[in-house]
């Protein structure tokens, strides 16, 4: 009778030692599943030099997707151009060693070209009529990104692009004894300057400021936005700048599909949603810094001229149609695609009147 209780106590105790060592090891398991989450690191380049409003906006998108996310989404930045220019960052993405980057139209063009249609010189009088006729293109263009291996995640925008030069520039004809500067391999830029006659020199957007600063160096007029030539301190190493602005330029935040679709679901949305709202906030604040930097460059000597009131917008529509029509030959924007936004631009002209120029 004894020798039963003693078994039937060893038994339970068993059971008990049993339980608690399943209980244990389901524990393990479930915590071990829990540290062992994937962490994804996108590796993200940028021209954008430390310490702007814009680079601002996008350490707070990262810090805020990192938090999100709860540490399953990590970004490794580098900005200042230490990646090189756009079409280096490019194929560094296409190699996988990269996996995004915020883009100008210059890279935009390298990825799904037809959307440079928004930055066509003189095509728009203002940003209400170029937001609305973007609007209406973006589903095709997010969908020309993706079949090009990209996920757009938002557009901001460079901004209204002036010409700042070492000396007075009031006409295309001061334009043509220029040395001016030509993003190397553009086919935008290329078409212009062909266009109008004038022969640029073309340079890799990361020699500029050293050929600007040479004694005797190749170039003495770019164009760039008010804000950039500051950040990128253009500003420094010339005497003028336009009133006029030639267009207002464009820009893009994407990522690789090969990244994009790796992520879970849930990071994949959060990419997305973060990504639009950053980008929706850069632009408006570019267009706000792009005024304030006008005044902070008078205020420095920065010497404007050739206003609105001085242009002869025949000639420029000329130039713009011209290249226009070159751009369309070589495919680089569709017809269909010109004939599109130039539908909706008129759709939205009917809808406002709209005559004067930003």
């Amino acid at each position: 009778m004894v020798l039963t209780r003693s078994k039937t106590r060893i038994k339970k105790q068993l059971s008990q030692q049993l339980l608690i060592w399943a209980l244990a090891t389901v524990l393990f398991f479930c915590t071990q599943n829990v540290f062992a989450e994937k962490v994804y690191t996108l590796k993200f380049a940028t021209l954008l030099p430390t310490g702007t409003s814009w680079t601002k906006t996008l350490d707070n998108w990262v810090k805020d997707i990192e938090q999100k996310s709860g540490g399953r989404l990590k970004f490794k930045v580098y900005p200042g151009g230490v990646m090189g220019d756009e079409p280096d960052v490019l194929r560094k993405i296409r190699k996988g060693q990269l996996h995004g980057g915020l883009f100008s139209g210059y890279g935009i063009g390298r990825i799904y070209s037809p959307a440079r249609i928004l930055e066509l010189p003189f095509l728009f009088k203002n940003t209400d009529e170029s937001d609305y006729v973007r609007n209406q293109l973006m589903p095709e263009i997010e969908a020309g990104f993706r079949e090009k291996g990209f996920e757009l995640l938002g557009w901001p925008e460079v901004g209204a692009i002036h010409f700042f030069s070492k000396h007075k520039i009031t006409s295309i004809d001061d334009m043509k004894k220029s040395r001016i500067w030509l993003w190397q391999g553009d086919p935008l830029g290329e078409a212009l300057f062909e266009a109008a006659d004038i022969k640029p020199v073309p340079l890799s957007i990361i020699d500029v400021y050293p050929q600007l600063s040479a004694k005797h160096g190749s170039i003495d007029t770019v164009y760039m936005s008010t804000f950039g030539a500051i950040a990128l301190q253009w500003y420094a190493k010339v005497k003028y700048a336009s009133h006029i602005s030639v267009t207002n330029a464009i820009g893009a935040i994407i990522v690789s599909n090969k990244f994009y679709n790796k992520l879970p679901k849930d990071l994949q949305q959060l990419l997305r949603q973060s990504g639009i709202a950053a980008s929706d906030k850069i632009r408006l604040q570019t267009r706000n810094e792009n005024i304030r930097s006008k005044q902070l460059l008078i205020d420095n000597g920065i010497e404007f001229y050739w206003d609105w009131d001085t242009v002869n917008m025949d000639e420029f529509i000329t130039i713009r149609d011209k290249a226009a029509a070159h751009l369309i030959k070589t495919n680089y924007i569709p017809q269909a695609f010109f004939d599109k936004t130039r539908f909706y631009l008129d759709e939205h002209r009917k809808q406002h009147k709209s005559t004067n120029m930003d």
